[in-house]
């Protein structure tokens, strides 16, 4: 499906992917993720995750990873949201990268439960309906 559509459609694509695989992480293994996710920032991208937990008001966050890491448990219920941006981040630099959407499904589907997989079908079906009514592209 993701040769079949746009650019844009693509980008979409590969952020649900994303999305996806952060919502079936386990609980215990989010922190050790985020840790990975936030060592391979580069320092524009460490600006704008620490702007997003400073909207949070946890303090005055610094675009530092080890101080990001640190105050990631203290995030509650923020803590996957912060995960996907992290990620995003990562997958936004693939792309730009040309790593091919394959690669980038290839390495998530597998890891996805049968529900979440269902769900992530559903959104790329109307990503892909989206995508061919017309979208600009």
């Amino acid at each position: 499906m993701a040769e079949s559509v746009g650019r844009e459609a693509r980008h979409q694509l590969v952020g649900e992917v994303v999305r996806a695989w952060v919502d079936d992480i386990p609980d215990d293994e989010l922190t050790a993720h985020y840790a990975r996710a936030v060592a391979d920032l580069d320092e524009d991208d460490l600006h704008l995750l620490a702007a997003w937990h400073a909207s949070l008001e946890v303090g005055q966050p610094i675009p530092n990873g080890e101080f990001l890491v640190g105050i990631f448990p203290s995030l509650g219920e923020n803590r996957r949201e912060a995960m996907k941006i992290a990620a995003g981040f990562k997958g936004e630099e693939a792309m730009l990268a040309g790593v091919a959407e394959e690669r980038a499904l290839d390495t998530v589907l597998p890891n996805l439960s049968r529900p979440r997989a269902v769900e992530l079908a559903k959104e790329c079906i109307q990503l892909y309906i989206w995508d061919r009514l017309g979208s600009t592209n």
